[in-house]
């Protein structure tokens, strides 16, 4: 979001604009193949990033992993790291990267 703030030049009492960029981001991880968003708010794509290296050690049918739906058996997960600009309201979309795909067969995609 881009505010306008005023500098006076003291000399020659001028207001000058100055544009400056202030962007809050948040990161949030979503199963894409559900569109479940998960719990947890990241302030860093890092901090998402450890949450599915954690979810990457556990099995694909057990929770979190196990996916929502009632054929569970034959489907799996694929979280997207997603972030956010939290200063609009609504949030506005910045990004979204597919970061782990999980299933029977083991973990598929990681970075």
């Amino acid at each position: 979001m881009r505010h306008l703030s005023l500098l006076f030049n003291k000399v020659d009492r001028v207001a000058i604009p100055i544009f400056r960029y202030y962007i809050h981001t948040m990161f949030v991880i979503e199963d894409e193949s559900h569109t479940e968003p998960q719990s947890g708010v990241y302030q860093t794509f890092d901090d998402a990033l450890k949450e599915l290296r954690r979810r990457a050690e556990i099995s694909w049918d057990k929770e979190p992993n196990q996916a929502p739906c009632t054929s569970w058996r034959s489907c799996g997960r694929r979280y997207e790291i997603i972030e956010y600009d939290t200063s609009t309201s609504p949030w506005n979309l910045l990004s979204r990267f597919l970061a782990l795909e999980i299933d029977a067969e083991g973990v598929r995609r990681f970075l």
